[in-house]
Order: C-alpha cells, then structure tokens, then sequence
C-alpha cells in the first residue's frame, strides 16, 4: 500500500483529479516508465480520504456530468514528502523471471538452455536499442524524472544482458 500512497498522494499533488484521470496517468506513465501498475484507484483513495490526506469534492465540467475531484490536504502533501523520503533509501530485491529459470537450470539440456538464453539476450538487446531512442527523444520533450527512470532501467537490462552473454559462454 506504501507504492500506491506514493503515487497517489504524488499525482495529486500535481494538480487535482478525478479518479479516471488518475487511473489513465498511472496506467499510460507510471506502469510504462516505472513498472507500477494500481488496479483500482476508487478505494485506496476512499481510504486515504478517511485518513486526512484528501479531500473529495464534488465537480460539474462545462456540460459533462457531475464527478467527484480529489485534492491533496496538508496532512497528505506531509505524508507523501515523508514517504517519498524513506522510499530513497528502501531496498526491495528486484524480481527478475529468469532467477527462477536459473535456480533449476541443471534439469535441462545446455544445448536447450542455451538456445532458450540466446533469445531472451536477443529480446533484451532489442528493449536496450528501443529504450535509447526512447530517451533521446525524451530528453527534448518530457520532464527529467521519465529521463532518469528508463536511464536506470536501460543500466539494468544492459546489467542482465552482459551477465546472460557470460553465462552462455560457460554452458
């Protein structure tokens, strides 16, 4: 519930929004540039409502419907800046699929585990070239903090990329 806090709290202190225009920023940025993804949004926010951190109200847009706008409060913008402070120093082991993968690698055939290595290292290599054309194009429209994640994201596939040709080296 940390996360979803964060991102929360973190996109309402933007700006205000409706629940859909929450849900549509978490699924089309944050799951893409941060691997985040929040299935509902319309209960973690009841919750945090019932604790202080915001606020709804009731909004009417030009001629569209009536819809509920949700707004940070003071307790929430100190909640976020206190987890957003203790979330630069929480370590979660990263979870890779291949580990599992690796873990029973001696019950099948090199020749099999090879092959099946070579194309996930394909795979990768193929994400690292998407990833860099991504961030040059970033880097002239979007703010920093999209720049830095798929920077640190690129690090890491380049990490298993390398770790993947050493590895089909020594099978």
């Amino acid at each position: 519930m940390i996360e979803h806090e964060i991102i929360l709290l973190g996109l309402l202190k933007e700006s205000p929004k409706h629940g859909y225009e929450i849900k549509k920023k978490v699924k089309e940025i944050l799951s893409l540039f941060a691997g985040v993804e929040l299935k509902s949004v319309y209960y973690p926010l009841k919750v945090l409502e019932q604790k202080g951190m915001v606020v709804k109200c009731k909004s009417k847009p030009s001629k569209r419907p009536e819809r509920f706008v949700y707004e940070l409060t003071p307790k929430g913008e100190g909640r976020f800046q206190t987890l957003l402070g203790e979330s630069f120093l929480n370590f979660k082991r990263p979870e890779f699929s291949l580990d599992l993968s690796l873990f029973f690698l001696n019950y099948i055939k090199p020749k099999f585990a090879k092959r099946r290595l070579r194309a996930r290292l394909s795979v990768l290599e193929k994400l690292a070239i998407d990833m860099k054309q991504m961030i040059e194009a970033l880097k002239k429209k979007r703010p920093p903090a999209w720049v830095h994640i798929l920077e640190h994201n690129l690090q890491m596939v380049e990490t298993e990329s390398k770790f993947l040709s050493e590895l089909i080296q020594t099978l």
